[in-house]
């Protein structure tokens, strides 16, 4: 493998810009220089006097912005979602706003109570769903085109299920980890027992083996396959569609190639953490992390410490330059840039570095 460093003496400071001021009413303007056209378009007016600044949501597009108002300004509950500037219902109170993965959706919980008892629904797009005691861990699936969340009532009493387009779910003592499948089709969580209390991974309404410990649960990229950690306190291990891995002291960080055929993860023994890919140990490190699959599938790299140096090994060879730090652009995970390249941001001393690796 073949290394080109460019030293640049970069200082780089990347600044994520929130909306935090209001704009003036008026229509879309464009404003011309030599070098760059802007425009300028209206989305909506905040009442800072009423809102409340904790529930600002902007759109994953960016083009879209919700919170929620204060009507009575702390004298009362009397609370709306105000989405581009258009106004909502008025609940005792509101939370967990989220936007679709396509930006077109927004939903939430809102309050309802009556009298002594609290009553929680979900609002999407203005259209509320039933009534529960307490609702948790809403979601959009990718696709943007259903709702899941959990939910349990007090009477009559029930355990924790989850809701999934208005159907509910089989009850539990507890939910965790609700996902949808990449392809929109699935949906699995965590589940809980209550006498012995144990874990499980639910898949399509179907149990898995019960252990004392499950985490990590994510969906292959093609949705086919489905991994996650468990074990006890004392030992842990991947499965992955129902087959038990390896044991060791602690297991994290489980990620699936992007063509689904790969699976890696961090693995822990005493003070030493590895990789291990397709069931393969790397080498012991005293600290390993940002683990990440090349675009093609073929390179699994990772950020290694020994000591007090950091580098990067790339399909288990430990050919990178030492460091004082590595990060990834932006300061947060560094990445594959093309199947044979990655870039990131390396500290030597005072000095900033922007690396690139070519792997032949």
């Amino acid at each position: 493998m073949s290394k080109k460093n460019i030293v640049l003496y970069l200082v780089i400071i990347f600044v994520y810009i929130g909306i935090t001021g209001c704009l003036e009413k008026s229509p879309n303007i464009e404003e011309k220089s030599p070098n760059r056209i802007v425009s300028e378009k209206f989305i909506t007016q905040i009442n800072f006097s009423s809102w409340i600044s904790g529930s600002f949501k902007v759109s994953p597009d960016g083009r879209h912005v919700a919170y929620v108002d204060d009507v009575a300004k702390g004298l009362g509950h009397k609370l709306l979602v105000v989405v581009d500037g258009k106004e909502g219902k008025q609940y005792y109170d509101i939370n967990d706003i989220i936007f679709s993965p396509d930006s077109q959706h927004v939903a939430y919980i809102a309050d309802v109570t009556k009298g002594l008892g609290h009553k929680l629904l979900v609002v999407v797009d203005g259209k509320e769903g039933k009534e529960y005691d307490e609702i948790d861990k809403l979601i959009f699936s990718p696709d943007s085109q259903h709702v899941a969340y959990t939910a349990k009532q007090s009477i009559p009493w029930t355990w924790w299920f989850i809701v999934v387009d208005g159907k509910e779910g089989k009850q539990y003592y507890d939910i965790n980890n609700l996902i949808f499948s990449p392809d929109n089709q699935r949906v699995a969580y965590i589940a809980m027992s209550n006498a012995p209390q144990k874990s499980f991974v639910v898949v399509d309404g179907e149990e898995g083996r019960q252990y004392d410990i499950v985490n990590n649960l994510i969906f292959s990229p093609d949705s086919q396959h489905v991994s996650f950690v468990a074990g006890s306190d004392y030992k842990q291990f991947m499965v992955v569609d129902g087959e038990e891995g390896r044991q060791y002291d602690i297991v994290n960080d489980l990620i699936y190639s992007p063509d689904s055929q790969h699976v890696a993860y961090r693995a822990y023994k005493g003070n030493n953490s590895f990789v291990v890919v397709d069931g393969k140990e790397g080498e012991q490190y005293d600290d390993v992390d940002n683990l990440i699959f090349s675009p093609d599938s073929k390179h699994v790299a990772y950020r290694a410490k020994l000591g007090n140096k950091w580098f990067v090994v790339v399909d288990g060879k430990e050919e990178g330059k030492k460091y004082d730090n590595i990060v990834g652009l932006g300061g947060g995970r560094f990445n594959f840039y093309s199947p044979d390249s990655l870039h990131y941001l390396a500290l030597k001393g005072s000095s900033i570095y922007l690396v690139e690796e070519r792997l032949k």
